[in-house]
């Protein structure tokens, strides 16, 4: 019989080999389209694994309805991460979703947890609603809950890896909640040649990255003699301990501010193949080898190092030795070259770190020793203080420590690497000096240190680099511990290739003329202008500049690369000549009446032609705002000596005029910057006009480089659960300051004996969180403390840690002190917080009480935490009438305008009512005050006949309306006070 060659082999292959792992084969019947959601083995996990915590539940009518619902949306809140790390709190009870891998083999109880729980792998899963006959080809589940989808294509039948990713952007829609962002963590694109994979499925805009190992130094994979190509995917990836892994330490949700809007968004993470096996083997290594090693990691621009880091210094902390008792490393160090990268990196972190305010700065030797002894694992400082470092490792040889290198952002420190410079004897004209040079002039004459094991991360490796963290082969020489190379990056698109369109002057004159079709230009004077060029002396800087801004204005702007907004850089050989090419484009931009001018970088003070200059004093601004200015239209071009040459990243640059000699490293960091892709934009290209190098220079320096070196209705108090996460997440308070507070507080003592405690937290909050971050803590501080004090005394079963919490917050809050612009406008924004989620709380302790599936019905509220700058929410009256004629206003002939009027003018019949006070708002029993509310809204009704026909007929035919409208004025009543309600119907 022939072999099976088609999609539904290579199926049963891929599902043959996880069920080798462990996994068990899913039964698509199971699966609920609705909740995304394998519910059969979702129950018999919790049910095998927690049954006393379902028992605190299981007594309410149609209980896991409820927990359903309750997952589904924590799902599509925060995200099926956090879920997955934290679990789904409901009422009294709190449900683990993933047990997690054993660290080491110490502890039976975890190694048997982690076992219980239920990996599935399950074939051609119907996943529409709407269209039952649509199915995905894999879906791979644990405990139930999806993490990955899987479309299969094989190359035998016609089809390929990108026939699927087409599939994931024309043909599953996003609105699936399969589909939806954040409920699954990755989307594979597969055939047996090649992986690409999607984190968000959005139609003909979704972003699929190579999940590949690389072939030859590029793209691809090498050929596998025991299977396909692909099969580390499901042989190595993606097995139980590995998947687990990767939840628990890669996989990560961030949300990312654009500096100009403020406007923010949400990025998942999923680690690509090369920033997963990077930091694997060096793990496995150091657990091997222990502490004292060098480890040099070469990975192009485009690889996501910052990513990388971040992910190998968080487990580094956890790194334990071969026997599993002890931690390898007592503290990992971070050098980076801009101080910026503190916070960035402290933020990463904060993604991963269970125990919050792990992360500290240091400067100093005596700032390392004191960060030890407060027990900071995670130290972050910068290479001008680099050998400070160096020093405090020798000096605590009882410590062990790793020391992880990032030249991603060098030279873009301004003064501060003026003066490392200057301390190192460099001439001002000279070039400055890069990363490499700062650590190794840092450690010359220094041993490595037998207490620490450094690892470098750099795409352009010196030899003096090469041979201080490389690894030795038999013969000798000196090899990066791991690669991602050049060449692999431009084939898999992260990196645009610079030397596709380079030209040098000579050159571009010669294409100019050939391609010249204006009929005013003429021969004599393209001759002259060349004879001006050509023949000029190489300090003629005005005519360059010409030549810069013709071709600028000509062929980038007028052409409109990058949407109208590419941007170009102009390399200079000193600042006295970039002074002088900066005077000399402005001049040319001001004659051609251009809407857009230029800026110069460099450091210090230079005087020309006997005038001092700045950059302040060119720019008309602090020289520390250059970057961020030339993001904005005002600025097209940045003339530059040495500043901004390496570790400068904007994506809209496209264009470099170079007029510098550039060799080996500095070449190849120099002309780096217009690499960098924009998809966004559509950057396809980019351009360099070189005035001083040849072609055969730049491929010189390139060569070495290039190759190897998501609830129907909310619980009643679950909003506290999801406020208390997001202020336990921010690190401002340790659990254990607040529990101290708490137990002087019950014990009388003295205000002073509770000050310091409060003092600590209140120097966190200022020293942690930016401006927005404090407003949004303090919201959410206050939003908790008033929402539990009103509750608390009808909260149906009791939680210390709220109590707690409440009274700690009781006193912090006033001493937390927050700049707002709107200062004015800033007391009624934190005590008007609560109206709708209290009503919220109220509504469903009311229901409560009539579990009954009518009272399920009930549509869903605005379950959202408050905050500043958050998601936008809805006017809760006209969210109110969104929901109501979602339910049951299809055949009321009214606007939702007229519609809310007459809900308003309801409200305000039963609200003067005279028994309204007594009966309903004041009343202690939920039940009889229900009862209450329906008989004056019926009254209500009845005293609106003649005015709201259709209303009446309505309320009185038809008992779901009834149900319905009496709910909706209820809510009416719980978001508003009376005295709103009267305004709401006077138009104020």
């Amino acid at each position: 019989m022939p072999s099976q060659t088609n999609e539904a082999a290579l199926e049963s292959h891929i599902e043959n080999a996880f069920l080798a792992d462990g996994y068990e084969a899913g039964n698509p019947a199971n699966f609920d389209s609705h909740f995304a959601i394998d519910t059969e083995v979702f129950w018999r996990f919790l049910e095998a694994t927690q049954p006393k915590e379902l028992d605190k539940l299981s007594s309410q009518h149609n209980w896991r309805r409820m927990v359903l619902e309750r997952l589904d949306r924590k799902i599509k809140s925060d995200g099926i991460l956090s879920v997955l790390k934290k679990g789904l709190s409901i009422d009294n009870a709190h449900l683990t979703l993933l047990y997690r891998a054993p660290y080491n083999d110490l502890n039976p109880e975890v190694i048997q947890l982690f076992k219980s729980n239920i990996f599935t792998i399950t074939r051609q899963v119907h996943y529409s609603v709407g269209e039952p006959h649509k199915s995905v080809d894999m879906v791979l589940s644990i405990n139930g809950l999806p993490i990955a989808t899987f479309e299969l294509k094989n190359p035998w039948t016609g089809q390929n890896v990108n026939h699927a990713r087409k599939q994931y952007c024309n043909d599953r829609d996003p609105r699936e909640t399969l589909f939806q962002f954040r409920r699954c963590l990755v989307h594979f694109a597969v055939d047996p040649d090649l992986v690409f994979m999607a984190t968000k499925i959005d139609g003909a805009k979704t972003f699929f990255l190579p999940f590949n190992k690389g072939y030859k130094f590029g793209k691809g994979n090498p050929p596998n003699m025991l299977g396909h190509k692909t099969a580390y995917l499901w042989e190595e990836v993606l097995t139980r301990l590995s998947l687990t892994n990767i939840i628990e330490h890669f996989s990560k949700e961030v949300v990312e501010k654009d500096p100009k809007t403020k406007k923010k968004t949400r990025k998942l993470y999923f680690p690509r193949y090369h920033q997963l096996d990077v930091v694997r083997k060096i793990l496995a290594h150091a657990k091997a080898n222990g502490v004292g090693n060098s480890y040099l990691i070469q990975h192009s621009a485009g690889s996501g190092k910052s990513n990388s880091i971040t992910w190998l210094a968080y487990q580094l902390i956890e790194l334990y030795n071969q026997a599993g008792a002890t931690n390898i490393f007592d503290s990992v160090i971070v050098v980076t070259d801009r101080k910026v990268l503190d916070k960035q990196i402290r933020d990463n972190i904060k993604q991963f770190a269970e125990v919050k305010n792990i992360v500290a700065p240091a400067f100093s030797s005596r700032e390392l020793r004191e960060n030890l002894e407060k027990g900071k694992k995670l130290i972050i400082t910068t290479v001008q203080k680099f050998p400070f470092i160096v020093e405090g490792i020798e000096d605590l040889s009882e410590r062990n420590f790793a020391v992880l290198i990032d030249e991603a952002h060098s030279s873009q420190s301004g003064r501060a690497a003026d003066q490392m410079n200057t301390s190192l004897g460099e001439r001002e004209e000279e070039e400055e000096m890069d990363w490499q040079d700062k650590i190794l002039a840092a450690m010359k004459g220094r041993r490595m240190n037998a207490n620490a094991s450094y690892f470098a991360f750099t795409a352009t490796p010196k030899p003096a680099t090469l041979e201080k963290f490389g690894t030795q082969d038999r013969d000798g020489k000196f090899n990066p511990f791991h690669l991602y190379s050049m060449r692999q990056a431009i084939e898999e698109g992260f990196i645009l290739d610079i030397l596709a369109n380079y030209t040098t002057y000579k050159s571009y004159y010669k294409i100019h003329k050939s391609i010249e079709d204006n009929p005013i230009f003429d021969k004599s004077k393209a001759q002259r202008k060349l004879k001006a060029f050509v023949e000029s002396h190489p300090d003629t800087i005005e005519a360059k500049a010409k030549v810069m801004v013709d071709h600028f204005i000509s062929s980038v702007w007028q052409k409109k690369k990058l949407k109208g907004k590419a941007k170009a850089m102009v390399v200079t050989q000193s600042i006295n000549s970039a002074i002088r090419y900066f005077f000399a484009i402005r001049k040319e931009l001001n004659e051609r009446n251009m809407p857009f001018g230029a800026l110069v970088a460099f450091s210090g003070d230079k005087t020309v032609d006997g005038v001092k200059h700045t950059e302040d004093s060119l720019n008309g601004f602090p020289g520390g705002e250059i970057a961020e200015k030339f993001k904005l239209d005002d600025y097209k071009i940045l003339v530059v000596a040495n500043k901004f040459q390496t570790g400068f990243d904007e994506p809209l640059l496209h264009t470099m005029y170079v007029d510098k000699r550039l060799q080996g490293v500095m070449a190849v960091q120099t002309l780096s910057r217009l690499n960098r892709c924009n998809d966004k934009m559509g950057k396809k290209d980019t351009f360099v006009l070189d005035f001083f190098n040849s072609v055969e220079e730049i491929k010189n320096a390139f060569d070495p480089f290039y190759t190897a070196t998501s609830l129907s209705e909310p619980t009643d108090v679950n909003v506290l659960h999801d406020i208390k996460e997001q202020l336990d997440f921010t690190g401002v308070y340790e659990w254990d300051e607040v529990e101290a507070f708490n137990k002087l507080f019950f014990e009388e003592a003295e205000a002073d004996q509770l000050s310091p405690i409060l003092d600590t937290v209140v120097e966190r909050f200022e020293e942690d969180l930016d401006d927005d971050e404090k407003i949004d803590f303090k919201i959410k501080a206050k939003q908790f403390v008033k929402i539990y004090s009103q509750v608390a005394s009808i909260i149906p079963f009791e939680n210390m840690e709220w109590e707690m919490l409440h009274w700690f917050l009781k006193f912090l809050i006033p001493k937390l002190k927050v700049k707002n612009p709107e200062d004015d406008q800033i007391d009624d924004l934190l005590n008007s917080i609560d109206l709708s989620t209290y009503g919220l709380q109220r509504n469903k302790l009311g229901a409560k009480i009539e579990l009954d599936s009518e009272e399920s019905e009930l549509p869903p509220q605005n379950p959202n935490v408050r905050g500043v700058h958050g998601e936008p929410e809805e006017d809760p009256l006209d969210e109110i009438i969104k929901v109501f004629n979602e339910r049951h206003f299809d055949g009321w002939d009214a606007t939702p305008e007229e519609q809310k009027i007459k809900l308003i003018n309801i409200a305000q019949h039963v609200v003067n009512n005279p028994k309204y006070a007594e009966q309903v708002a004041n009343n202690p029993d939920q039940q009889n005050s229900e009862l209450a509310l329906k008989k004056l809204i019926k009254l209500a009704v009845n005293s609106e006949r003649k005015r709201e026909l259709d209303l009446y007929k309505s309320y009185a035919n038809d008992k779901a309306f009834e149900r319905t409208f009496d709910s909706t004025i209820a809510r009416l009543l719980t978001h508003f006070s009376t005295q709103e309600i009267h305004d709401l119907a006077a138009g104020r």
